[in-house]
């Protein structure tokens, strides 16, 4: 699986990118047109399909816009099998930090976001 394996940390990288750029032409890429975004950590589910995620990425100042660090990194990638994998990876964008467990698929020959569910914690405001 070496190179499956390559090739969906490849596909993590484009999903990287396109989150500190705010660049949805990159995540369109990297995520199925069908795909779910949910998260519940305010208690409240909030799921998303990609027709409402995109936008929400377009309106929002990117973070290399406002010079913040990359801090991203996989800290996992497992397979179930040949076309399904699960990765788990972090990345920030201030002042939440956020813990992706991320579903992939591989469809006409190329790895897929198909689910993003995460949870996110807020940065601690620097004190005086």
């Amino acid at each position: 699986m070496g190179a499956e394996f390559e090739a969906v940390a490849a596909v993590l990288q484009d999903y990287f990118d396109g989150l500190h750029h705010s660049d949805t032409q990159r995540l369109r890429r990297v995520f199925h047109p069908r795909a779910l975004y949910a998260c519940a950590t305010d208690g409240t589910l909030l799921a998303l399909g990609m027709d409402d995620y995109f936008p929400i990425v377009d309106r929002r100042a990117s973070p290399a816009s406002r010079g913040e660090a990359r801090t991203d990194r996989i800290i996992a990638i497992e397979f179930a099998g040949p076309v399904t994998a699960l990765a788990r990876v972090e990345c920030a964008i201030l002042p939440k930090r956020f813990i992706d467990l991320l579903t992939l698929v591989k469809l006409d020959g190329r790895w897929q976001i198909i689910a993003k569910v995460f949870h996110y914690e807020l940065e601690a405001a620097p004190s005086d």
